[in-house]
């Protein structure tokens, strides 16, 4: 293997320690420079700017500030704001910086993934059709690259093509995903604009960019036939040996693994890396005195440090997405590539509307872009479709986490009011339509609760057609899956509880039936092809609304079928749900319009969700939690 670090190994071992000396006494252009004798020389100060998981949240929005009461909110965010930002950080890299005499000055703009992302914002590029909305801000912008994360996949292929067909000017990147059985995305490859790697060309230095992608790709979204290489750091380094082979020497590895702390774990394994950029995590990194947007908290410094298998510092950076922050590394590099140190100047920049920070939006993302969306959005926010008597609760319930309405977590750790409302519009839009396409009404429905995309509190009042699209936010067609035997439904509910009390997408909200599962069981492990590795035994009985019972003391009651409600990403065996390929029907609307109609129907509710019916508190015992180590354990979830 070609690395441009083992040419001067010996040596190395010494500057490494000054550099590494340099970086934790305050991470500043300081006295390496000034000694040629005993450091080598800076000849590149790059400026690496990124951002991940924008997720179409193209508006501005406002943000309340922690312990004002009444509460006061500021306006930050924006893609027409981050742009301007963008631009003003490009000229700050390339000229007027005193501080670095003597190096050149380069800058690149990178895109760690999940640029887009199912909701009402991105539902204005899917009726307006290509180029989208979302494709016509990152031109603007103006990357230089970007991975590709699962998001991008949501809506299939097909849809992902033309969103990166509306792209210009830069490559997208992932070195472990082939593309070769879909012929719109492999149309993209041959063409170059899909990519392992890409070679970013500044102030003459050429500096390498390796992509990757989650391994759990197929079980968190819908790559259809795209193939999912789970060996990352081999196809990684893989990428990283023929960039170094071709003579470059400056390498970044832009990621969406969903974690932070996936990208530290995998630089130990890669040699010749520089740089990383994590995606997915949204988690924000700063130091102390980085402006912050309201409520935002801090998980860890920037950047966090890993050592890559040559034995030298990688700075590992990230930021939270929704457009609110640009990160900036401003990283030196000797003539042989490697990294010096970083400035204390780097950290995450706030996309700032408040303020003496206040950036003003870019005039040409704001005509082009904001304006058509936020009028799409008005015209959805303006539609009342119904009253609800109580707050509806669609937090994650991500630890750490305020109470939420029944006091303990949101709705991938625990039962919700939101998580009930939306499993019974499912069960009940797909009975209305069962008939029509010959498949039986389902006895029982599920929801996972990744599929709750609110990630708020709904305020009780009135219900629009926008916070459908906020909650059900996905393209999932309403299906059902017939004749599903009680000893696969006790296996569906097990992946449904299997991660707790860790928040995950995967656990399962229920109409037709309640269940009750013992936390202190042995959790189910599945494979991504519904294949139960390790059986658990954490479901203990479930009974049917009508009385039928379908597990008893952990055991499936023999000779009981379930016709199953669900949505069609859960149906082929998202979020690890083993369906195993049981056939199934797709009802020709998504969970979203199943949302809508039962709110508004007067067979629904008639435009009216009561508190009877769906309170805040004392949910109606749908999923009862024990924890047999302690006895009864109402609420079990968090730890």
């Amino acid at each position: 293997m070609n690395n441009h670090r083992t040419s001067a190994a010996r040596p190395r071992m010494f500057l490494l320690a000054l550099a590494a000396l340099a970086v934790f006494v305050g991470g500043t252009a300081s006295a390496a420079d000034s000694s040629p004798a005993r450091a080598p020389k800076t000849d590149l100060w790059l400026t690496v700017l990124h951002n991940n998981d924008g997720e179409s949240r193209l508006l501005e929005a406002e943000f309340a500030v922690p312990g004002t009461d009444p509460v006061v909110t500021e306006t930050h965010a924006g893609v027409a704001r981050f742009k301007t930002l963008v631009d003003r950080l490009k000229a700050e890299a390339t000229t007027g910086r005193p501080k670095f005499p003597g190096a050149k000055r380069g800058v690149v703009m990178l895109s760690s993934g999940d640029n887009f992302l199912a909701g009402a914002q991105f539902t204005a590029s899917l009726e307006k059709g290509p180029p989208f909305y979302d494709s016509i801000a990152m031109n603007l912008i103006g990357y230089d690259a970007a991975a590709i994360g699962n998001h991008e996949f949501d809506f299939g292929p097909d849809v992902l093509a033309q969103y990166i067909g509306g792209t210009m000017g830069f490559p997208w990147l992932s070195a472990n995903l082939g593309f070769a059985l879909e012929p719109s995305l492999q149309a993209l490859v041959d063409a170059g604009r899909i990519a392992k790697s890409t070679v970013v060309k500044e102030r003459g230095e050429r500096i390498g960019v390796v992509g990757a992608t989650t391994p759990l790709l197929p079980a968190i979204s819908s790559p259809r036939r795209v193939v999912v290489d789970p060996n990352v750091a081999a196809a990684v380094q893989a990428e990283i040996d023929k960039l170094e082979a071709a003579g470059v020497n400056k390498i970044i590895l832009s990621s969406h693994l969903q974690d932070v702390n996936a990208d530290r774990a995998l630089i130990p394994m890669l040699s010749g890396i520089d740089v990383a950029i994590a995606g997915g995590g949204d988690e924000l990194l700063a130091n102390p005195g980085d402006p912050l947007i309201p409520g935002d908290l801090v998980a860890g410094p920037y950047p966090i440090v890993a050592t890559n298998a040559d034995g030298r510092q990688v700075p590992v950076i990230t930021t939270a997405g929704d457009y609110k922050y640009v990160g900036r590394l401003i990283v030196a590099f000797d003539k042989a590539g490697n990294v010096l140190r970083w400035d204390e100047d780097s950290g995450p920049v706030r996309v700032s509307g408040t303020g003496m920070d206040a950036i003003a939006p870019d005039p040409t993302m704001q005509a082009q872009v904001v304006d058509p969306v936020a009028e799409f959005v008005a015209e959805l926010a303006a539609n009342v479709i119904g009253q609800s008597e109580v707050a509806l609760e669609g937090r994650r319930g991500n630890a750490p986490v305020a109470p939420n309405l029944t006091g303990t977590a949101g709705g991938r750790r625990t039962e919700t009011n939101l998580g009930n409302l939306l499993a019974d519009s499912l069960r009940w839009q797909a009975s209305a339509l069962a008939p029509t396409f010959g498949v039986p009404q389902p006895d029982v429905a599920i929801q996972n609760g990744g599929g709750i995309r609110l990630e708020r509190v709904l305020p009780a009042g009135p219900i629009t057609e926008l916070n459908t699209f906020e909650i059900a936010a996905f393209a999932n067609f309403l299906s059902v899956v017939p004749g599903i035997p009680s000893s696969q439904f006790k296996e569906l509910l097990e992946n449904g509880v299997s991660r707790l009390p860790a928040a995950d997408g995967r656990f399962v909200h229920i109409s037709g039936a309640r269940f009750t599962y013992n936390i202190a069981g042995t959790a189910q492990v599945v494979n991504n092809d519904g294949v139960v590795l390790t059986p658990g035994n954490r479901i203990v009985d479930v009974r049917l609304d009508d009385g039928t019972w379908v597990v008893m003391n952990g055991v499936p009651v023999p000779g009981v079928t379930l016709d199953v409600g669900t949505h069609d990403f859960s149906a082929r065996g998202g979020d690890q749900y083993p369906f195993r390929g049981a056939p199934f029907t797709t009802l020709g609307v998504t969970y979203q319009q199943g949302l809508k109609s039962y709110i508004e129907s007067p067979a629904g509710l008639n435009g009216l969700i009561t508190a009877a019916q769906y309170p805040e508190s004392n949910l109606g015992g749908r999923i009862t939690c024990i924890d047999a180590n302690v006895g009864a354990a109402p609420d079990c979830p968090p730890e």
